[in-house]
């Protein structure tokens, strides 16, 4: 009887293990693989097999996507502020591994297995806070120390009287100024041991700090685990998936993605649309290159014989009309010199010496007026429609 009695006290024992085990493993999200990585980002990006870091993900985003600022925003949680991301797929790079820039392609995401509310350097300059991605291989240590640089075009400022905004891409500061913020500034480093994880991470500004600036309380959101990948924010409670990554899979197999890119297939920053042409007012924006030249000035510019007939050059305006140098057009005269007579026509016999060379020494127009008088022995030419108009210089002398 007793012997029955302790197999039915193990039996239960053994069966509550069994009912309780997988709750455990279920609210924290199990343990997983890189595989998770591979195949969940698969359809919103491409992998290539990077000779630095391996597999790395390059996300397919429209131009001027920028890692902790494109797309989401920074949220009170009770584990320090956390980036909540507005991408389906923000529940793994924005929490765990690396993001660093290729000066070709654009921002990369190397996988890591540490997860955090944002992996980024903070900083705090007097009226600001500023926060960059922290790069691959880079040791907690080193990242939320003084002496860890991080390029200053790869940091985002806002005032710090609109950190917390849910809307704070509307509030980034140009990055033009990131020099001079940056030399002003100091390193937030607030971190905060996860001993379930073994993870330690930073939790950024101090909540008193940015109510003060702000002006407004900030109430803490609890973080609940997700089973399933994904992100989503509701009743003041962040719904996010977040596992216990391994590297490797329990059975010793190497994960890898399903496909692999070659690096050629990423297109290159260059080819896409600047960033800062996105939010510039329509009549800032660059115009695009026709055969090498802005379309908005070529429309501007005349077209070859397109010039209004009687039309005056601009910086002629001012000047009278007699001393007005008509403009050419293809090596041609234009109505102006049409007037004139033919160059042919020899000048008068009493025309003053120094009227020849008027084009060299005298601003009146280049052809002097040579059909006041016709040569010795040909018949007159036919008076013209509109001639010239003289001044008193012009008049013959001997009349």
């Amino acid at each position: 009887m007793k012997t029955k009695i302790f197999f039915i006290s193990l039996f239960l024992v053994v069966f509550s293990c069994c009912l309780t085990a997988p709750q455990k493993t279920s609210a924290q999200g199990g343990y997983v693989s890189f595989q998770v990585f591979y195949d969940d980002l698969s359809p919103y990006g491409m992998w290539i097999n990077n000779p630095d870091y391996g597999y790395v993900w390059v996300p397919n985003v429209a131009p001027g996507f920028t890692p902790y600022a494109t797309n989401g925003y920074w949220v009170l949680t009770d584990e320090g502020w956390t980036w909540v991301s507005n991408y389906s797929w923000g529940w793994a790079p924005f929490h765990y591994g690396r993001w660093f820039t290729d000066a070709t392609y654009g921002p990369m995401w190397v996988p890591d297995n540490e997860w955090g509310p944002g992996w980024v350097s903070w900083r705090r300059s007097s009226g600001y806070y500023g926060w960059a991605p922290i790069g691959p291989g880079v040791s907690i240590d080193v990242a939320y120390g003084n002496g860890y640089s991080i390029p200053n075009n790869q940091w985002t400022f806002v005032r710090d009287r609109d950190f917390g905004r849910t809307n704070i891409n509307n509030y980034y500061i140009n990055n033009s100024r990131n020099v001079t913020i940056i030399n002003n500034s100091t390193v937030i480093s607030n971190t905060r041991t996860d001993k379930l994880r073994n993870t330690t991470y930073n939790t950024g500004p101090a909540r008193n700090e940015v109510e003060k600036y702000a002006g407004r309380k900030f109430t803490p959101v609890s973080i609940r685990e997700s089973s399933k990948p994904g992100q989503s924010i509701q009743n003041n409670k962040l719904q996010i998936y977040r596992p216990q990554v391994q590297k490797n899979t329990t059975n010793g197999a190497r994960p890898a993605p399903a496909k692999v890119a070659e690096l050629k297939d990423v297109k290159p920053v260059k080819q896409q649309t600047p960033p800062q042409h996105i939010n510039q007012p329509r009549d800032q924006q660059a115009a695009p290159k026709q055969n090498g030249q802005p379309a908005k000035q070529q429309q501007a510019q005349p077209q070859p014989n397109s010039q209004p007939k009687h039309q005056t050059p601009p910086q002629q305006m001012n000047q009278p009309k007699d001393q007005q140098v008509a403009p050419r057009q293809n090596g041609q005269p234009t109505k102006q010199q049409q007037a004139q007579p033919q160059p042919n026509n020899k000048p008068p016999k009493q025309q003053p010496a120094p009227q020849q060379n008027n084009q060299h020494g005298n601003p009146q127009q280049a052809n002097p007026q040579q059909n006041n008088h016709p040569p010795h022995g040909q018949s007159p030419q036919p008076q013209q429609a509109n001639p010239p108009k003289t001044t008193g210089e012009d008049k013959n002398p001997h009349k």
